[in-house]
């Protein structure tokens, strides 16, 4: 699915594209100084680059190299070489469901697509999902959602559109909300499709069958979700709708009705769900903690991004910037032959990501915020740590789990606590006459206050020889007793 794009094709508007055909390609390039700066600014471009004048087969592989399943590929081909034709754009559906404040960059993985549709002259349709937030999106869920007001809809919302603006370009794009016509919706309406939509759609997913094995309750009004999401389609006559891999059932529902109520279905688009920071493997998510919000300030960004592990670096290039496959192919190469360090190739992500979230001129400021923090070569080093004395969490025997959480806030519940334990993310560092670190096991951290475990840990050494830090993926905090 992911075919090579040669960009020297497609970007005969860029100053830099001659000298960059590659942005990986150069031998001698380095990632380092002038290098940098100069491969930073051709990336950032791209986001940007005009590409109405591709023809329908670059379109379409630009397209292909980003998604994970197309429905179907010989349909989007003929949408494209027909809007090509006739000049007519195509009506390109992106729905959000406003269920909380704040988005991550999980989230844009879709909105890169939408923004290529978009600057390749289609239409973007941004649905606003008033009426379906209010059951909220059963995809992957283990339980009911709970409900949400109009209050906290709309003003979830207000931060949404913000969040997205820097991904794709609102102003252009038409915004409805869903309420403008299911409020409409008459039941004999309702019933008409739900007597030629088999039961068999819903109970083929294996969320909802999971739910329901576990023990866990099913609302009918989540049963009915996607057959709600599919009346979008029909109302604004969608050709294409976009999201993540997991809303495939749902759009695939959506192309069921619209072929019920006598409509082209729909292509359906998805895309990958990026890991979260943390490398265990779990996708992006608040919940389980390991994500970048796009409200987050540019040093806390790059920091993170900083942070994630090596394997991760082609997907979240892959993702979330405008590099092509074939130069994913190269940096890789480079990475393993030793000729491209990751570290500098995570530099340059980060940088491109907090350009597009904030500004260059931020993403400037954090790198070398960074790179002052974190070129020392010990923690000690480091000037204005965050700092926490033993006599004020050792008293009252508090855990380390209760440390950072409450304390520190490091972490925002127990249960990210736990599975950073299990994965070895907590640990207890120490330099002075001695130098050394380890991983806090998951009982450790549950059950066992910091002058306690410090004991145990540095029990032939002397407290006034060394330094202690608490670190927590990349947030460290300095122990004093």
């Amino acid at each position: 699915m992911r075919n090579p794009v040669y960009y020297v094709v497609i970007m005969h508007h860029s100053e830099h594209a001659k000298k960059y055909e590659n942005l990986f390609g150069d031998e001698n390039l380095t990632l380092q100084s002038d290098d940098f700066h100069k491969v930073a600014r051709e990336l950032n471009d791209r986001r940007s680059l005009d590409l109405r004048e591709l023809s329908a087969d670059e379109q379409y592989r630009l397209l292909a190299s980003r998604t994970v399943n197309i429905i179907t590929e010989k349909r989007l081909q003929e949408l494209l070489r027909k809007s090509v034709r006739t000049g007519k754009p195509l009506r390109v559906k992106y729905g959000i469901d406003p269920t909380g404040a704040d988005v991550h960059l999980g989230h844009a993985v879709p909105m890169m697509l939408a923004n290529r549709l978009q600057r390749m002259g289609h239409q973007l349709i941004v649905i606003v999902g008033d009426v379906t937030a209010k059951i909220g999106d059963p995809s992957g869920r283990s339980k009911e959602r709970p409900p949400l007001t109009a209050e906290k809809i709309a003003s979830n919302l207000a931060s949404y559109k913000e969040q997205m603006t820097p991904f794709f370009d609102l102003t252009k794009a038409e915004v409805h909300h869903n309420s403008s016509w299911l409020e409409q919706v008459t039941l004999p309406e309702l019933m008409e499709i739900l007597a030629k939509v088999p039961i068999s759609m819903q109970l083929q997913r294996d969320d909802f069958r999971t739910r329901l094995e576990s023990g866990h309750s099913l609302s009918t009004a989540e049963l009915l979700y996607s057959i709600l999401m599919a009346y979008d389609s029909v109302a604004i006559q969608a050709d294409i709708e976009i999201g993540g891999i997991d809303q495939l059932l749902n759009m695939q529902m959506c192309r069921k009705v619209m072929e019920i109520r006598g409509k082209e279905p729909e292509t359906v688009m998805t895309t990958d769900l990026i890991e979260g920071t943390d490398g265990s493997g779990d996708k992006m998510s608040k919940s389980k903690g390991n994500y970048i919000g796009l409200t987050e300030d540019a040093d806390n960004i790059f920091g993170k991004i900083m942070s994630i592990p090596d394997r991760l670096l082609t997907m979240y290039y892959r993702s979330l910037t405008e590099v092509s496959d074939e130069e994913l192919d190269v940096m890789e190469q480079r990475m393993r032959a030793g000729t491209l360090h990751p570290i500098d190739v995570k530099r340059l992500l980060a940088f491109d990501i907090v350009t597009a979230v904030h500004t260059s001129d931020a993403a400037l400021s954090a790198m070398e915020n960074f790179n002052a923090q974190f070129s020392k070569r010990t923690l000690s080093e480091v000037e204005n740590m965050t700092t926490i004395s033993l006599t004020d969490v050792s008293p009252d025997g508090s855990s380390v789990l209760a440390t950072l959480k409450d304390t520190l806030q490091f972490i925002s519940s127990n249960s990210e606590g736990r599975r950073l334990a299990q994965s070895g993310a907590i640990k207890l560092i120490w330099e002075g006459e001695t130098t050394g670190e380890v991983k806090l096991s998951e009982e450790e951290v549950l059950s066992k206050d910091l002058a306690t475990l410090l004991d145990t840990h540095t029990a032939n050494m002397s407290r006034e020889t060394i330094r202690a830090f608490i670190k927590v993926g990349r947030k460290v905090a300095r122990i004093e007793a």
